[in-house]
């Protein structure tokens, strides 16, 4: 049965959010059939994003759409006339809608979030949750789902919140295909930060960016000091005191949390059990890794699998 989705905009809405739907044109290439995609608008015709570019819109109507995904702006967004009562009458009549990133203000004023757990981008994450904290806002999710309602953080990954609502209709064959031919790495799970510990280290020299992807990319092997800086072709001593002052972190501090964002991100994405995670990311036991992780995210793993369950299941 063929599903169909809208993407609902109006005045102002971010050009960025259109590149969702084309993942759901992927989707259709791989599983024919599976989505029929509107834009759609309260009054219909040409609505103007906030990049200037004009886009044909049809007027929404009363028929009920599978998924209803809400546009975003580059600020928070203000209701047009008719988008609240819109919004409450999909919360009726649709089985999920789904916010992109400041979107969620739009459904929270609509009173669909209330007691829910949601995420924005992170820059407006402090807003939302003072404007209603009645929410339960992560703010450094990329993407929640609690019930019917997804939302997600802004610019990209209202495209890893798209993958995830067709992973979960197709499956995970049909998301890596489009993954693949959309050339991007992987889905992101929708716990991962939208903070990733190579953008918070940063360094300006060349030669540490290099060993901190030599690093990412062999998390399993024991990465001694030693060997990271025959990477570069400085003695361990030089390279150690560089390092520090180029990221703040002492290399062994540095590969400790790109071991737990990997091992979260493998958590996140239920393909293997906690001790195997331990093994694919360098932790070597389970016990490793329970330390390395209440260092680093002040929680266990075993609390972290329960919460991605718990969020999973809603």
């Amino acid at each position: 049965m063929v599903a169909r989705v809208a993407l609902l905009v109006y005045p102002g809405f971010h050009i960025l959010d259109l590149s969702v739907l084309t993942i759901l044109g992927i989707a259709n290439h791989f599983a024919p059939g599976s989505y029929a995609v509107d834009i759609v608008s309260m009054r219909g015709g040409n609505i103007e994003t906030r990049s200037g570019v004009p886009i044909g819109t049809q007027a929404i109507d009363d028929t009920p759409y599978d998924t209803l995904l809400v546009a975003s702006t580059p600020a928070v967004p203000t209701p047009c006339p008719g988008l609240l009562d819109r919004l409450r009458q999909a919360e009726r009549d649709s089985r999920r809608i789904a916010g992109i990133c400041t979107a969620a203000f739009l459904l929270a004023e609509a009173g669909l979030l209330d007691g829910r757990a949601v995420t924005t981008h992170w820059s407006f994450a402090d807003a939302l949750a003072t404007r209603f904290p009645q929410l339960r806002v992560q703010p450094d999710q990329i993407y929640v789902r609690d019930g019917k309602f997804w939302s997600s953080a802004g610019m990209t990954a209202g495209i890893d919140m798209v993958l995830g609502l067709v992973e979960s209709d197709l499956g995970h064959e049909v998301t890596r295909a489009i993954c693949k031919t959309m050339v991007l790495s992987h889905r992101r799970p929708g716990g991962t930060s939208q903070f990733s510990v190579l953008a918070e280290i940063d360094p300006k020299q060349e030669r540490i960016q290099r060993v901190l992807g030599f690093i990412r990319e062999n998390l399993r092997e024991p990465l001694t000091i030693q060997q990271l800086a025959d990477q570069v072709n400085w003695s361990a001593r030089h390279f150690s005191r560089t390092f520090q002052a180029e990221t703040g972190l002492s290399p062994a501090k540095a590969i400790e949390k790109l071991r737990v964002q990997a091992a979260q991100s493998l958590m996140e994405s239920g393909h293997s059990t906690p001790s195997r995670i331990a093994v694919q990311t360098g932790f070597g036991d389970d016990e490793r890794m329970r330390r390395a992780f209440a260092r680093v995210l002040g929680e266990s793993p075993q609390k972290i699998l329960r919460d991605i369950r718990t969020r999973k299941q809603a």
